[in-house]
């Protein structure tokens, strides 16, 4: 029996491994949210290495969301966040959907099953205050009937993520900003169909009063006419 060639043994950069270190300190706890961390010579001292090292790790801490960096100060730990998670993909996500129609289809299919549940959720817990706020974005976005076409669409995305805020469960909440910003970006018809705004807004009517009256079945159904409607617009018009 052959023996397969071990791996060879690569030289890590400094940097990561002080990233590393700085990491496993703060996962422990030993920084916690809003600690500052020690200054740059304090680290250099510390680990042995110069300041590329420490900017460089600094900046990749930063980047993954885990500390705030400002001009003059120590950076600060922050409390990571389910947004915090969203936009550290964002950029990723955005090279791969302008990059691939396939990933486009995939995420509209994604959007539609991930609304779909989240108006079924939402109806079996939302709250008098919930309805007045969802009623109050429809009235928002009647006031850009005809006006404002790229307001009435930023309307019509806190509408459905206001949707998802009902759940009470901010990974759903940061998904739904983070998919239809994408979707705004790359496809917003599917978002806003000109001359169908009655209609948008006819049926984020309906998917209130269901959601209001309880009717977990019916507000799913007029969620999936709502966005198939969009869908169907959109093949009839491409």
């Amino acid at each position: 029996m052959a023996v397969q060639p071990a791996p060879k043994i690569t030289r890590r950069k400094l940097s990561d491994e002080v990233f590393d270190r700085l990491y496993e300190m703060i996962e422990a706890g030993q920084y916690k949210p809003g600690d500052t961390l020690p200054s740059e010579r304090e680290l250099m001292d510390s680990y042995g290495v110069g300041r590329p090292a420490i900017r460089e790790a600094m900046q990749t801490l930063e980047r993954i969301g885990l500390v705030e960096i400002n001009h003059g100060q120590r950076p600060k730990v922050l409390q990571p966040t389910a947004v915090g998670l969203m936009s550290q993909i964002d950029l990723t996500a955005r090279h791969m959907l302008a990059s691939s129609p396939q990933s486009l289809e995939q995420l509209k299919e994604a959007r539609t099953f991930f609304e779909l549940g989240m108006v079924e959720k939402a109806t079996g817990q939302a709250s008098a205050a919930d309805i007045a706020n969802l009623r109050e974005l429809l009235e928002q976005q009647r006031g850009h009937l005809n006006g404002d076409a790229q307001a009435f669409i930023e309307v019509d995305m806190a509408f459905h993520t206001a949707i998802a805020g009902i759940t009470r469960n901010p990974i759903f909440m940061a998904t739904s900003q983070a998919m239809l910003g994408w979707l705004a970006r790359f496809h917003a018809s599917l978002l806003h169909w000109e001359g169908n705004e009655d209609i948008t807004l006819l049926e984020h009517a309906k998917i209130i009063d269901c959601i209001e009256q309880g009717n977990k079945q019916a507000a799913v159904e007029e969620m999936r006419k709502h966005l198939e409607r969009a869908r169907l617009l959109y093949s009839l018009n491409s």
